[in-house]
């Protein structure tokens, strides 16, 4: 069994793939990848695994966007910090969700599940109706129109044809189209990620979440990082990294 480990943190991988050599001897191991951009490169050069463990929080964004394709048809355990991402990822292929630090029990009780749904991933008829389910994920997906703001002691609502970017400092703020800036209640950029549109919103980098409308431009420079433009309004530090920016031409054009 080839089982594809994902993970961005090299100590936390040593020691999940120490955990899984115990609990399944004669598997082969793969990995560890560490970022989207590296896992996206390697699914598309080689076959599927048996078993994918992923974290979801990368160093360039969250895994499930590699799995929300419908391109990766094998079953996935998925660990993360945070439980936050617990529904979405089971809407996707995930057979188990596990809390970080992984517990040997917990992941050992994944691998029992693993073992008995595995005449059913192996089934056709199921991965076709997996392949139609994550194809018609994002169409049934609804996104946010408008979004709630502090104004000093109230709370205002702003449409989002507004909104030109989002931006994470302390707090997360959402900036409008003429500069204005305001609190919102979100704990983090990935929050908001998942209520906006992927075709409208574009997660820059871990400090921005940028709407097309309102990108003017976009300059490389030599390291082949992207700097950004935004209509009218000043944005310090909009930069697209190098792993992302074939990513961004793609969606910007």
């Amino acid at each position: 069994m080839k089982i594809l480990i994902i993970e961005d943190e090299p100590f936390v991988a040593v020691s999940l793939a120490k955990i899984v050599q115990e609990l399944e001897p004669t598997s082969e191991l793969i990995g560890p990848l560490g970022s989207v951009t590296e896992t996206r490169e390697w699914l598309s050069k080689n076959p599927n695994p048996d078993l994918i463990l992923s974290d979801i929080q990368l160093a360039d964004g969250i895994s499930l966007d590699i799995f929300s394709g419908g391109k990766i048809l094998c079953p996935i355990i998925f660990t993360t910090a945070f439980n936050e991402y617990a529904i979405k990822a089971f809407k996707l292929n995930s057979i188990d969700y596990l809390l970080k630090p992984v517990d040997k029990n917990e992941l050992r009780a994944a691998f029992q599940k693993f073992h008995l749904l595995q005449s059913k991933f192996a089934n056709e008829t199921y991965l076709h109706e997996l392949k139609e389910l994550f194809s018609n994920f994002n169409q049934q997906k609804k996104f946010k129109e408008r979004f709630a703001v502090h104004i000093g002691r109230s709370v205002s609502l702003v449409s989002v044809e507004d909104i030109a970017f989002f931006t994470k400092e302390d707090l997360i703020f959402l900036v409008k189209k003429d500069g204005t800036r305001f609190i919102t209640d979100f704990r983090s950029l990935d929050e908001v990620e998942e209520l906006t549109d992927p075709k409208e919103f574009f997660r820059a980098n871990r400090q921005f979440l940028v709407h097309l409308p309102f990108i003017e431009s976009y300059r490389a420079d030599d390291t082949g990082k992207l700097t950004l433009k935004i209509i009218e309004v000043k944005a310090e530090g909009l930069i697209v990294s190098k792993e992302k920016a074939a990513e961004f031409k793609k969606w910007f054009e």
